[in-house]
């Protein structure tokens, strides 16, 4: 008993057109991946670029911290020899003005 296109006189066309469609069907699965393969390194490059400008702001506010932070300390050191001295009534003064100057801000944002 034969087989179409599997006997001894046949010519295979049969194995030959499977052969075929796995072929097509393993290049079509082949693009896929090579275009999700290309997706994947846009993105990731992408990533990579964020990360840097991210660590790059980062850094930049870090100093502008730590600039602020020294300019803080040694404000806080002058208060404290106001305090010290005997120029109470000039600190009282200070803090009445910073106290004037906060809710002029605020009246003027209120009004906005």
């Amino acid at each position: 008993m034969r087989r179409a296109g599997l006997g001894e006189g046949g010519t295979g066309n049969y194995v030959a057109s499977g052969y075929s469609v796995y072929e097509e069907e393993n290049e079509h699965l082949q693009e896929g991946l090579r275009s999700k393969v290309s997706a994947l390194k846009s993105l990731s490059i992408d990533i990579g670029t964020e990360v840097k400008y991210q660590n790059k702001v980062l850094e930049e506010m870090d100093s502008d911290f730590d600039s602020t932070g020294g300019l803080l300390g040694a404000t806080i050191g002058r208060v404290k020899q106001l305090s010290r001295g005997s120029q109470t009534k000039l600190l009282c003064y200070m803090l009445l003005f910073c106290l004037f100057v906060f809710f002029v801000l605020y009246w003027f944002i209120k009004l906005r």
